[in-house]
């Protein structure tokens, strides 16, 4: 019984680490009426206010492998994670709830790089891949789901939508019966502690890349869309989705693209993206928009989970909680700077225009592809001439 439900335990896992921010976006306008008195700054740290204690609580969850077993970090988490997805619907102030939110970022970081280093422990080759993929299929697919829900929720007053992070007692209830002890994370007798090869941060550093370019589109959209006379708010919405639908589809096809495309999975895939981001450059086409966001979320949904799959591969099985939360990290924190550096060179160009965003996307995606695919060509030419 505990085998048919390891990957169910382990995917809902991931599930629940995704919903950490947006999943109350639909009820944010109604937090704001609310709570008149808070300024619109105060108003979006309620989406960003976790994101802010996941990044050293996730290092806080790699360190405790040491110490505690994973199973014991991820029911400790998801108590944490209940108490500040729950807890705001009962206070009366906006101070409150952003504590409550700031608690649920800590779960949040506590669980979230398990999600991922369970997959590792428990299972190689390629299946080790293709779960890879269904974490991220299943974590898009959470988001969509808990999105869905929190907006229904939303229809009965703006406390009613906390209770999506109900969810984690589903899943503590999962972990409680079906995740085994494990064992503790140390380095055998004969291995030394050694810190994190420089590899490791490369990737790390490619993943906040890659979400800084694919959050510009969650971020940006709604703008890009007013400005080339394009749709409104529910077009955003829709354009959105479809990141999300191009996500899951790679990420289910994750283990038949990297036999198919190999060591060229990275560029051709990144390509995507940079064709992508050139086309909302130019086309005054919604059609166009659909395909080139749905081509991003490609891009994404198989990125990602390649780059952590190579972060583990570099490092010793003891490390593998530490690379994820690196990589974790990076993530989070191009999440954080994508609105920030792109604004950023938008004035520093004078061009308040998303399409000049785009367009800079674009170009660097694409000069980072022709850098990559060239190194990759030369490395094969060079590796016969070693054998």
């Amino acid at each position: 019984m505990i085998n048919k439900m390891l990957k169910p335990t382990i995917l809902s896992i991931g599930m629940a680490t995704v919903m950490a921010g947006a999943a109350i976006s639909p009820a944010l306008a109604l937090i704001a009426k609310a709570f008149p008195e808070a300024s619109p700054t105060m108003i979006k740290l309620i989406l960003t206010a976790p994101s802010i204690m996941i990044i050293p609580f996730s290092f806080l969850s790699s360190y405790l492998t040491s110490k505690l077993t994973k199973r014991t970090i991820i029911l400790i988490g998801l108590v944490i994670y209940l108490i500040g997805g729950i807890g705001p619907q009962f206070v009366p102030t906006i101070e409150l709830l952003l504590l409550f939110r700031l608690i649920l970022g800590a779960g949040v970081g506590l669980v979230m790089p398990l999600s991922m280093s369970l997959i590792n422990d428990y299972y190689i080759g390629r299946e080790r891949t293709k779960m890879m993929g269904y974490n991220s299929a299943f974590s898009n697919l959470g988001g969509i789901l808990t999105m869905l829900l929190a907006g229904w929720l939303a229809t009965f007053g703006w406390r009613v939508p906390f209770n999506v992070y109900f969810l984690g007692l589903f899943i503590f209830i999962l972990v409680f019966f079906f995740l085994p002890k494990g064992e503790l994370q140390k380095p055998k007798k004969n291995e030394k502690k050694s810190r994190l090869p420089l590899a490791v941060f490369g990737f790390a550093l490619a993943m906040g890349g890659i979400m800084l370019a694919y959050y510009s589109i969650a971020t940006n959209i709604a703008i890009y869309l007013e400005q080339s006379e394009l749709g409104g708010t529910a077009l955003a919405g829709t354009v959105i989705s479809f990141t999300t639908v191009g996500g899951m589809i790679t990420s289910l096809l994750l283990v038949q693209i990297e036999l198919t495309l190999k060591n060229y999975a990275i560029p051709i895939m990144l390509s995507g993206m940079g064709i992508a981001f050139l086309l909302l450059t130019f086309t005054h086409s919604v059609p166009i928009v659909m395909l080139s966001v749905c081509l991003i979320g490609f891009g994404q949904g198989s990125l990602f989970p390649i780059l952590v799959l190579k972060a583990l591969d570099s490092v010793p099985f003891h490390q593998a909680d530490q690379a994820i939360a690196v990589t974790s990290s990076f993530t989070f924190l191009g999440q954080f700077l994508s609105p920030i550096v792109l604004d950023g060179i938008g004035k520093l160009a004078n061009q308040d225009s998303i399409r000049f965003q785009y367009g800079t996307l674009s170009v660097t995606i694409l000069i980072i592809v022709a850098i990559s695919t060239w190194t990759i060509v030369r490395n094969n030419k060079q590796t016969p001439s070693l054998t």
